[in-house]
């Protein structure tokens, strides 16, 4: 039952005993006195999790549809990964870069094997990746061009990161406001405009970095032959073509990387986090034969990247991730999930289209139910599923991508329930 609330134990809560404990409101309050308030988290506590099921301190489920952002990529307590991870941190945590490490070698090797790349870079998040793609791309200018050759072309709606160059590529004010002055060498361009591309990369172009699917900006794709303009354009201006697929990548679209969408593009540079560690830290930038010597020794670094413990598990992530099995699954419970939203509109009406490819959807609300897209989440999590946003307007699916029939089923029935809710108060001529 949507809601339903289970002791740690697995047995259900007494009758009568609702609402959070004495435990749980501490550690809240606790959490929101202590935390920096840059976030502003549900008030419950988050204890345990198996598969695409989560349960919070005292014992209420939750299908989870949106693994961390993207982050759980298999789902809560994978067994493979916990034993990856148990046999790694009993032999060696941390050695930095001045030494190889068999767990960091093998999964450099895996990724290059499994893609375009020649050379990878390891850090701990996709701004780290972002980070390192930006200085990348000025080097590797900087080496046959003049100075003026520094521009970065970035698309309105794009997310790169909060590091202050990340935030400056993300072509979003409201990330933006209050940290000025931005740092320069960026263009802004319309995403999926041809014409506006054509405009934007000139001769001072070093490189362009664009997601293949705009997550934050809305779950947006990149239309039928964009990525391919882009290409194209960047060959003629000796640009580097760099893919952020932070949130697309690693299985999330049905395919290992969205861009193979697009047939006959090949990246020179494309940054990956999110999913690589399963749940773990890890961030990486993957490099073609292109700029791929761009960086020498003490061109750039990181104390933690490569780290043997996330290294192992990302080890197993990625080979289940390039399964044949987890890759039909991410296509066939994508459109179990866009067939379910579609039935679901068709009743109650809500949605103007469902954006986006195998398990990275976005429910795009209608005029009248626009600016609601937090407010149904909350909805959402009270009846035991949790969603996400994507702005005012998208509400975001991101389920882990091993998601079976009956956690899709379940999760999907709960958002069914929360929406009926919703309109049932008056749908969009209501703001409560």
């Amino acid at each position: 039952m949507p809601g339903q609330r289970a002791r740690n134990d697995g047995m259900p809560v007494p009758p009568g005993d609702s609402g959070p404990s004495a435990k749980s409101r501490e550690l809240v309050s606790t959490g929101q006195r202590r935390y920096v308030p840059n976030y502003a988290p549900k008030e419950m506590i988050l204890d345990r999790g198996a598969g695409a099921r989560m349960w919070d301190l005292d014992g209420t489920e939750y299908v989870d549809f949106g693994a961390g952002i993207s982050v759980t990529s298999l789902g809560h307590g994978d067994p493979d990964l916990a034993e990856a991870l148990a046999a790694q941190a009993g032999r060696l945590w941390h050695v930095s870069n001045l030494y190889f490490a068999e767990p960091v070698v093998r999964l450099a090797d895996e990724l290059c094997e499994a893609s375009f790349a020649d050379r990878v870079f390891f850090c701990n998040s996709g701004a780290e990746a972002n980070e390192a793609a930006i200085k990348l791309a000025r080097k590797h200018a900087s080496l046959s061009h003049d100075p003026e050759k520094h521009e970065i072309v970035t698309f309105h709606g794009g997310f790169h990161g909060r590091t202050i160059a990340t935030v400056t590529a993300t072509a979003q004010p409201k990330y933006q406001e209050g940290f000025g002055p931005m740092p320069g060498g960026f263009r802004y361009c319309d995403y999926n405009n041809v014409a506006a591309l054509d405009a934007a990369i000139g001769e001072r172009t070093c490189a362009v970095l664009v997601e293949p699917i705009q997550g934050e900006g809305g779950v947006v794709p990149a239309e039928d032959g964009f990525l391919t303009a882009i290409a194209e354009r960047c060959r003629a201006h000796d640009a580097l073509l760099m893919f952020d697929e932070i949130q697309s990548g690693l299985a999330r679209t049905g395919r290992l990387f969205a861009h193979q969408w697009e047939e006959g593009v090949v990246p020179d540079v494309v940054t990956i986090a999110k999913a690589l560690g399963g749940g773990l830290p890890i961030g990486a930038m993957l490099v073609g034969e292109k700029a791929a010597e761009t960086f020498q020794p003490g061109s750039h670094g990181s104390t933690f990247g490569g780290n043997p413990i996330a290294a192992a598990v990302a080890r197993v992530v990625l080979r289940k991730l390039r399964s044949p099995e987890l890759l039909a699954n991410v296509a066939r419970q994508g459109e179990r999930l866009r067939r379910r939203l579609t039935a679901l509109h068709n009743e109650i009406g809500f949605i103007s289209e469902v954006r986006g490819k195998g398990l990275m959807l976005g429910a795009v609300l209608r005029d009248e139910w626009a600016g609601r897209a937090g407010e149904l989440g909350e909805v959402c999590r009270r009846h035991g599923v949790l969603v996400l946003q994507a702005g005012p307007d998208v509400v975001r699916f991101l389920p882990p991508l091993n998601i079976t029939d009956a956690e899709l089923d379940d999760g999907m029935d709960r958002f069914e329930s929360a929406m009926r809710e919703a309109a049932g108060r008056g749908g969009a001529k209501e703001s409560g």
